[in-house]
């Protein structure tokens, strides 16, 4: 069974920092291009950061460049994100999502897989 399993969400100040981690299962997470999308209340949901299936490539939307940091050891089986200087825009559910093939993808509609979600609130 396929699974994707976020953790690391929580409630933070303005400036402050968060790791999600995103576990995953049931496919070859190495031959998977990995990508974090969050989505807040009455918004649609976006991309915020990507990395190739061997991880020499990353990309992030303009916002979080800079603050946030995608990661992923294909030994562990998990895609991590580092978020850091945090603002209350940042506040969403991130999902991390996998995609079959080696590169990375802006598009949510492209992902084959996702996770549940984990929360996090940057309050001011």
């Amino acid at each position: 069974q396929v699974q994707l399993v976020e953790s690391g969400g929580g409630s933070v100040q303005a400036g402050g920092a968060l790791r999600l981690s995103c576990a995953v299962s049931g496919f070859t997470f190495s031959m998977y291009a990995m990508g974090w999308f969050r989505q807040a209340p009455g918004k649609e949901r976006e991309f915020v950061a990507g990395i190739s299936a061997i991880g020499g490539n990353t990309y992030y939307r303009d916002s979080v460049k800079g603050r946030f940091t995608i990661s992923r050891d294909n030994a562990k089986n998990t895609l991590y994100l580092q978020m850091n200087s945090l603002k209350p825009e940042d506040t969403a559910v991130y999902y991390c999502a996998a995609r079959r093939g080696l590169e990375i993808t802006t598009n949510w509609y492209n992902y084959n897989y996702w996770g549940q979600g984990t929360q996090a609130t940057v309050s001011s």
